[in-house]
């Protein structure tokens, strides 16, 4: 049984080991080494390095930031960020480090993987941005940075996390045309990578749409609600059926939840009831609270 409980456990962090090793590639391999940034945390900590000269490394602003972020999300929210994330970003950092040294990996003239083609550079690092943050979502991790921003601001503001991320990463992109030698060709490199990463992301994650509809047939029907409701902070409703053949009424589950939650439920569902029936759907939109906001184009306001 110990031997059981500790496997998966090992496999998920030698995965996001891996993970964050490809994720630091694209940026200290590829993006970097050509002078390139992009959105996210990775591409503002990259144009921190561009503004100065070298002289604050990405590596280190980029844990730096990401510990202020968690701090004040924990002060703001009152959430707690599991051990995988900022594992993620421990290993992320070293592997930023190791990569910086290790000059023969870059994308420069004279080296194995140097891309005579400029444009082609983002479009490979977006792929393997992509992966690496795509597995380490599919294990339960995650890099911190943008993410923690936009679960404050949708906390306190009616904005979806989508449109933050929009927003941020437009805003983080444009701040390279602030940096001096930087030119207007060189942000939309880093939007041509930024395309390519959320492109990508979600054929890693769990295919390409958004959000999911599942309906659950099992006798622990118990054990797996109270999971979604306790851990998973997701409603979950509760549906009288009968079998035709059999006459016998069933309790099914109607669970909405969106991409990145769905590896981590149905290994719940798998661990809690081998026998369990399962019907996956993907869906094209989802409103209410905890996905996106109806947009209706009309102003309401409140009563006094």
């Amino acid at each position: 049984m110990m031997k059981k409980s500790v496997l998966p456990v090992l496999k998920d962090y030698t995965v996001i080991t891996v993970a964050s090793f490809i994720f630091a590639m694209a940026w200290e391999c590829f993006m970097i080494p050509n002078g390139m940034a992009a959105g996210g945390m990775m591409g503002l900590c990259t144009i921190i390095q561009y503004a100065t000269g070298g002289f604050i490394q990405a590596q280190y602003s980029y844990i730096v930031i990401n510990a202020l972020l968690i701090i004040t999300a924990v002060l703001a929210m009152g959430i707690g960020f599991g051990f995988k994330t900022i594992y993620c970003i421990i290993v992320s950092t070293m592997a930023m480090s190791l990569l910086d040294q290790a000059t023969f990996l870059h994308c420069v003239e004279g080296n194995f993987f140097y891309v005579q083609e400029r444009v082609l550079i983002p479009i490979i690092a977006g792929v393997l941005e992509a992966v690496g943050i795509g597995l380490v979502l599919r294990c339960g991790g995650s890099t911190g940075g943008t993410d923690i921003i936009a679960l404050m601001v949708n906390k306190y503001w009616p904005l979806s996390l989508s449109t933050v991320f929009l927003i941020t990463d437009l805003v983080i992109c444009s701040l390279l045309l602030f940096v001096p030698g930087k030119t207007f060709s060189d942000m939309c490199y880093g939007l041509e990578e930024l395309v390519m990463f959320s492109l990508m992301v979600d054929f890693v994650v769990a295919g390409k749409r958004s959000s999911y509809q599942l309906l659950v047939f099992s006798d622990k029907y118990r054990e797996i609600a109270d999971h979604i409701i306790n851990n998973m902070n997701r409603g979950v409703t509760l549906l009288k059926a009968q079998g035709w053949y059999s006459k016998k009424e069933r309790n099914v589950l109607l669970i909405l939840i969106n991409q990145k939650e769905l590896p981590s439920l149905t290994k719940v569902i798998k661990e809690a009831d081998s026998r369990a029936f399962m019907s996956i759907s993907p869906t094209s939109n989802v409103y209410g609270e905890g996905f996106d906001e109806i947009k209706t184009g009309v102003s309401i306001k409140k009563k006094n």
